[in-house]
């Protein structure tokens, strides 16, 4: 009896240990391929939930079935104006044949290396066929000097020295990447692969380049601003001779309304003094001789004068009226 329950319990953890071994889930995000010993057998399974399989004998592989990202490494390549730059790359793809991606590239870091080995190719030939302009601008919008040196568009010759044609476009990034797409698709194809999207990351120039364009767009940048110092030298310089030129009028204003005031005092206060002296003409002369005696003699003062003499006449009198 004990040794019946002990060989139940034994197939009941076979028949459970052989169930868990069996099923599988499939994620929604996932598709499986069923081998056996690494042989494809049956249809792949892209529907989500709970499967079940041989174990041992049937194995379950797994692959994504949602986009996935390819990023390139970024490389130096030469365009067709000969401007050495650094180009980098990245894709969108996606498994669309599980069986053909199993039978010829087995597993994702595969299929990355895969995608290298045909999209820098490709990427390199659609760069080198343009020149550099393409890769960078989508529209021939016109372009002032400045913006050139803002999208990094400067060769190693002068901004002067190019006219606005040279960087007018007849392909544009926009249409490289298509090409690049183009030129990638059917080569991944039987790989199981379908390639959604190329576009470039970055562009740069190398760094032997990139220093003479780093010193083009410091010189072209310096010039502007010098530009827009001398124009505002020039505005400040005007408004300081309107400044001085107002001041000037504000003083003459200034200096012939004080005139005029002064002039009418003046006229007013000679008009008051000869009022006043013709009121008493003799004690104005007095009191005048007062002050010239005032300011002119002092205790040190010496003058030598005839008795007859009319600057004397007030002392003069002075003197008789005192002995009378």
């Amino acid at each position: 009896m004990k040794t019946q329950r002990i060989v139940l319990i034994g197939i009941v953890l076979l028949m459970i240990i052989g169930f868990a071994s069996s099923a599988y889930i499939v994620d929604e995000t996932e598709q499986v391929v069923i081998t056996k010993f690494r042989r494809v057998v049956g249809e792949p399974i892209t529907e989500p939930g709970l499967k079940f399989r041989i174990p041992v004998i049937y194995e379950a592989n797994y692959f994504p079935k949602n986009i996935q990202a390819w990023n390139g490494e970024p490389g130096q390549i030469i365009t067709q104006d000969k401007s050495y730059i650094w180009a980098d790359t990245f894709a969108r793809w996606r498994i669309v044949d599980p069986i053909a991606f199993i039978k010829i590239v087995r597993d994702m870091p595969s299929a990355q290396s895969r995608l290298s080995e045909i999209i820098n190719p490709a990427v390199r030939d659609a760069i080198t066929s343009h020149k550099l302009i393409e890769t960078v601008r989508n529209s021939n919008r016109k372009m002032s000097a400045l913006e050139v040196v803002d999208t990094e568009m400067l060769s190693v010759d002068s901004v002067e020295e190019k006219s606005q044609s040279d960087y007018q476009i007849q392909t544009g990034r926009a249409a490289l990447t298509r090409e690049i797409l183009k030129a990638s698709q059917p080569k991944l194809k039987n790989f199981g692969i379908e390639l959604l999207d190329v576009k470039i990351k970055r562009l740069n120039y190398i760094e032997t380049v990139r220093e003479s364009v780093y010193n083009r767009m410091i010189a072209e940048r310096k010039q502007v601003a010098e530009k827009i110092r001398s124009e505002g030298r020039g505005k400040a310089q005007g408004i300081e001779g309107d400044k001085e030129k107002d001041l000037k009028q504000i003083q003459s204003d200034a200096y012939r309304t004080a005139q005029e005031i002064k002039g009418k005092a003046d006229a007013e206060a000679t008009k008051i003094y000869a009022d006043a002296f013709n009121l008493d003409p003799e004690y104005y002369s007095f009191t005048k001789a007062l002050d010239v005696y005032q300011t002119s003699l002092d205790k040190k003062s010496r003058m030598v004068l005839s008795t007859d003499s009319e600057f004397l006449r007030y002392l003069k009198d002075f003197s008789a009226s005192g002995k009378n």
